[in-house]
């Protein structure tokens, strides 16, 4: 088969390339390098079956020429991360909406099965968990930014499914919980990779609010699975499916656990939304999917125990800090 991953390079769908090429379908990659990352391509770049292109999803020519020649779009691009979302909420919105919008037209033509990745930030102030798909979106105020990017990513699935109903086009939508694992940054706010760095660095970990608010962390190897399989059966087109761990933990709870695995002497301090983000700023307590919906399609379910998550994570940045030091070292002997 023929893959088209949009955010290709970024850190989900860097996995999703490597896991297809792995099983030996072809994959092109494209994406803009906003928020994705050559190294985290740099070792599928030798796979003859592996083509990128570093351009934006808005290229209407080159979008129509490689959805014309995949067989599945997989439709990652987005504005990630709450930090880039509060900062840049025009951004979000329209990267989010118009670039699905472009993909699912292109997609249209031809028919091609479009799999798009949304997000359990729709459920919104929803409060009757776990989260199943059917349940109402509950979102804030249009004048609390922090909302934009939930509204942006349920009007893309609108969008998508009112091409799936009206249009016939095969679409899949995927809503993402938390997903986690090596060569994700903490760049734009993902706490994960923001506790284990500062953890290692023996930094204070920041715990925004109280830190009573609980997630749900999905190893990214489980949603790249719950994504194939959604892709390699027929009962999923048309469906909005949650993907993700059940397991559930406060962020303070994170933060201990880090550095208790870490065995980091950083202290833990909690920092006001206010502060970490913007006056006025709203949070979830809770975010916990329901999977069963995902097991009847599939008969997977994300599985992998936090703490091995949190080891994963550690093991990527232990590595990635001691390359440089390795590199200027042979350099020195030679």
């Amino acid at each position: 088969m023929r893959f088209l991953i949009t955010g290709g390079a970024g850190f989900i769908g860097s996995h999703l390339a490597e896991r297809l090429l792995d099983r030996g379908d072809r994959v092109v990659l494209l994406d803009n390098l906003s928020t994705g990352s050559v190294e985290n391509i740099r070792h599928l770049k030798s796979c003859d079956r592996l083509q990128h292109h570093f351009d934006n999803i808005e290229n209407r020519q080159l979008v129509a020429e490689l959805v014309d020649d995949a067989d599945i779009i997989v439709h990652l691009a987005a504005a990630v991360g709450v930090k880039l979302i509060v900062e840049s909420p025009v951004r979000t919105i329209e990267t989010n909406v118009n670039g699905t919008q472009m993909i699912l037209e292109a997609a249209c033509k031809k028919r091609k099965l479009v799999l798009t990745a949304s997000t359990s930030e729709v459920y919104g102030k929803n409060t009757n968990v776990p989260f199943h798909e059917d349940a109402d979106l509950v979102l804030g105020a249009t004048t609390k930014g922090r909302w934009s990017y939930a509204a942006s990513k349920a009007l893309d699935e609108f969008l998508a499914l009112s091409y799936w109903k009206e249009k016939k086009l095969p679409v899949i939508v995927a809503r993402l919980f938390n997903t986690v694992g090596p060569r994700q940054t903490g760049r734009y706010g993902m706490v994960l990779p923001n506790f284990v760095k500062c953890a290692l660095d023996q930094a204070p970990i920041h715990v925004y609010g109280n830190g009573k608010q609980s997630r749900c962390f999905c190893d990214v190897r489980d949603t790249v699975e719950g994504l194939i399989r959604l892709m390699d059966t027929d009962k999923s087109v048309g469906e909005v499916v949650n993907v993700g761990n059940t397991e559930e933990v406060t962020i303070e709870e994170l933060a201990q656990r880090v550095k208790q695995r870490t065995a980091s002497s950083s202290a833990i301090e909690y920092i006001p939304y206010d502060k970490a983000y913007e006056p006025g700023f709203e949070d979830m307590m809770r975010r916990v999917p329901c999977v069963d919906k995902l097991h009847a399609l599939t008969g997977f379910r994300p599985q992998t125990p936090l703490n091995e998550i949190i080891d994963r994570v550690t093991v990527f940045f232990r590595d990635t800090t001691s390359r440089p030091a390795a590199k200027m070292a042979t350099t020195n002997s030679a």
